[in-house]
């Protein structure tokens, strides 16, 4: 008997599979009819408490007491927004609806490809939590500050803007501080993983910074439509983030993704990397709590930025908002018409309840947007988390080159520090068109007029006009 064979008879992958084999193997050694093998094991898993105590079939049984169920025969119910999704991207969300885990899920129109869980993906799942469809950069989010600089500065004092950029924060792998951040984050209890124990004066050293990849940090102007919290309509500077864990968040995913793989070895090759970790295991407890503590260092990450910028430059901060896009929650939702509380991993996607505040940004050459959720329980609550991708990096690095994209910056006014080809504005969808696509999702309350950035390890903007 094989891996597809114990999967029909109702085995779950895993160890519950390891231990059939194992009473497979000691029933035929022990002089057992082979040909009663089915029925031998379709008992066992009709009732496995029945032979707990039985010195052959015993150890099986207890596994399957202990085991999740296998696969779904079909994905549970999820909707997806926007049109053209890549294919392999949606694919990666109908399989995640396979999970035994899964109870509901949703794509979001900025939807790609990632690993395990798609970028723009929802997924809720019963009392467990997958470290891959919460991400490798754990608590990745957006932060925007609205400054009392004078609008004319942003052209007038454009070296100033882009020298505090540059002086408070870094970008680039692996990139620190060698004068240390101070925060209230970094007398948080560390010792709660091995993990983050182990990498606590790393995340101090990199505390403020902003990493590499799609991170940025950029000024422009912001034009809301009417008041938002204290801030009374009009147009204003502001400064916004984006970026996440570090590389103690990496770590944390790396440490605890490996540990669910090891648990779920018989998982089908494209469900690997959605194995799971059990809420009521020590395992999964401690991922919970890892997750939650570089949640906390995320957002410190980005006041440490804004908070260095203003005071650089001697401003105020008039708004101040923010949010997570790669995280798992716990919320209570309505699944087939029972209100339960479940795990709700958003991997690029926005937390989108009734009235939450959020920030949704475009690439260094379109608008960004501050919406306010509507909290469409279809969605699980969530929106998207920018543009999307419209290429691979390695696509636009091979089809763009900087003098045609700088010619295009110029003409959209925006001055950029530096940036890898693979974040050019070309590289993206359409924000306006992923913006229409969610309109029963979040209500626009202002708009960027774009943004500049600082991506793939490098510095992307400094100035430049962003609306919301």
């Amino acid at each position: 008997m094989n891996a597809k064979d114990f999967l029909r008879l109702g085995v779950p992958l895993g160890e519950a599979t390891r231990r059939g084999t194992d009473f497979v193997s000691k029933f035929i050694l022990g002089g057992g009819d082979k040909s009663r093998l089915h029925e031998e094991v379709k008992a066992i898993v009709a009732n496995p408490s029945a032979f707990v105590d039985d010195p052959l079939r015993g150890e099986f049984a207890k596994t399957l007491l202990k085991a999740p169920p296998p696969p779904r025969a079909e994905p549970v119910k999820y909707r997806q927004w926007g049109e053209g999704l890549e294919h392999d991207a949606v694919m990666q969300m109908e399989k995640a609806c396979l999970l035994p885990v899964s109870v509901a899920g949703a794509l979001m129109p900025d939807a790609h490809v990632g690993y395990g869980l798609p970028i723009g993906g929802v997924l809720a799942t019963e009392n467990a939590v997958i470290p891959y469809a919460v991400g490798v950069d754990i608590a990745c989010r957006m932060k925007m500050t609205v400054l009392d600089i004078p609008v004319r500065d942003l052209e007038r004092k454009q070296d100033r803007l882009t020298r505090a950029i540059e002086a408070e924060t870094r970008f680039g792998v692996g990139a620190n501080f060698k004068h240390r951040r101070e925060h209230e984050v970094m007398d948080a209890d560390w010792s709660i993983s091995g993990v983050t124990k182990q990498n606590k004066d790393r995340a101090w050293s990199q505390l403020g910074t902003s990493g590499s990849g799609n991170h940025f940090v950029e000024f422009g102007l912001f034009t809301a439509h009417s008041k938002i919290n204290d801030l009374e309509a009009g147009t204003h500077v502001a400064l916004l983030s984006h970026s996440g864990s570090r590389g103690t968040g990496a770590a944390v995913c790396d440490h605890y993704s490996k540990i669910a793989f090891s648990q779920f070895k018989d998982l089908p090759n494209e469900l690997k990397r959605l194995a799971w970790l059990s809420l009521d295991s020590q395992e999964g407890q401690e991922y919970w709590n890892a997750m939650e503590l570089m949640g906390r260092y995320a957002a410190a990450n980005h006041a440490c930025i804004h908070r260095h910028i203003a005071e650089n430059l001697g401003a105020q901060v008039l708004l101040d908002l923010e949010n997570h896009h790669n995280f798992a929650w716990k919320e209570k939702h309505v699944i087939d018409g029972v209100e339960r509380e479940v795990v709700v991993h958003r991997k690029g996607a926005t937390p989108a309840g009734q009235g939450i505040l959020g920030i949704i940004p475009g690439s260094m050459a379109s608008p960004g947007f501050v919406v306010s959720g509507k909290g469409n329980p279809e969605s699980l609550d969530s929106a998207s988390h920018g543009a999307g991708r419209a290429m691979s990096r390695k696509a636009a690095n091979e089809k763009f080159n900087w003098k045609d994209v700088n010619r295009f910056l110029k003409q959209q006014g925006v001055t950029l520090i530096s940036a890898g080809l693979d974040e050019v504005p070309m590289a993206y969808k359409n924000i306006r068109e992923v913006m229409a696509a969610q309109n029963d999702l979040v209500t626009v309350l202002a708009r960027p007029v774009r943004s500049e950035a600082c991506e793939d390890g490098t510095q992307r903007g400094a100035s430049g006009r962003l609306t919301v």
